[in-house]
């Protein structure tokens, strides 16, 4: 018989007094090991997790990608379960992760991500299933990707497995949320692709880049279907990309500024 597998989580936070409790507690009963990596909160995050015995651990926030690389160093146990601190698991996705525990039989795992927007769940919009790895053999995957986004990327040779199940991310409360974050990953995202040598043209990515994607996630991707929230969650998308290779172009024209 297979000896039962050990899961260490990761989770980062900064200021989410308001989401860490809902994470922690559906991950509790799968994680041999809980441990948030935090960037110096000012709110009661620290005091939530310390009360749920997690090992809280406070690091400088460089960016996105490093943080989780680092929060990855400190695990005990092989395999990693990461989740975002507005994210948590579902009943079935907790019991499909106790089997894996008693017979893993891949190296990693995709689970489908359901995304909550302004207390509606989009279900099209190309936003769904939104399939991520979440569950990690650490020997046989990487935590890579362009900030602000990561990606678990496996070894070769290494095995992976979709788990058709849901973790559910709440993603925006509001549609003002949503503007400000977009703006903040619009300048991360264009700063990291001037830094790698990318250029956008301003005909194809600033005027027409936005359009088609539009185009793409209202209609061929269904996002009609999601309603109201379904068009302004396409347009706030499709907004995002006009203003992040905007930037680009502009730094390209100006230079890369010192501080946005």
């Amino acid at each position: 018989m297979t000896e039962e597998i050990k899961i260490s989580s990761i989770v980062l936070t900064f200021n989410e007094e308001d989401n860490i409790a809902r994470c922690l507690e559906s991950l509790k009963s799968v994680a041999d090991e809980m441990i948030v990596v935090d960037s110096y909160s000012t709110d009661k995050t620290q005091e939530i997790c310390e009360g749920m015995g997690v090992k809280f651990v406070q690091n400088k926030y460089i960016n996105h990608i490093e943080q989780k690389q680092f929060a990855a160093t400190l695990v005990s146990n092989d395999y990693i379960l990461m989740l975002d601190a507005d994210e948590c698991l579902t009943d079935k996705l907790i019991e499909r992760i106790r089997e894996i525990k008693k017979n893993p039989d891949a190296d990693g795992y995709f689970f489908n991500r359901f995304n909550r927007y302004c207390s509606h769940w989009i279900r099209y919009c190309g936003y769904y299933p939104d399939k991520k790895i979440r569950l990690w053999n650490r020997h046989k995957a990487d935590i890579k990707g362009t900030n602000p986004h990561e990606r678990v990327m496996m070894r070769e040779g290494a095995k992976s497995k979709r788990v058709d199940l849901d973790i559910l991310h709440y993603a925006y409360d509001s549609v003002d949320e949503h503007l400000r974050q977009m703006h903040n990953y619009a300048i991360i995202t264009a700063r990291a692709k001037y830094k790698r040598g990318e250029k956008a043209n301003f005909l194809i990515h600033v005027l027409m880049g936005p359009i088609f994607k539009f185009i793409k996630k209202y209609i061929f991707q269904l996002g009609f279907l999601d309603g109201y929230y379904g068009f302004v969650f396409c347009a706030a998308e499709s907004s995002m990309n006009f203003f992040k290779y905007l930037r680009l172009y502009e730094y390209h024209r100006s230079g890369l500024p010192k501080e946005d």
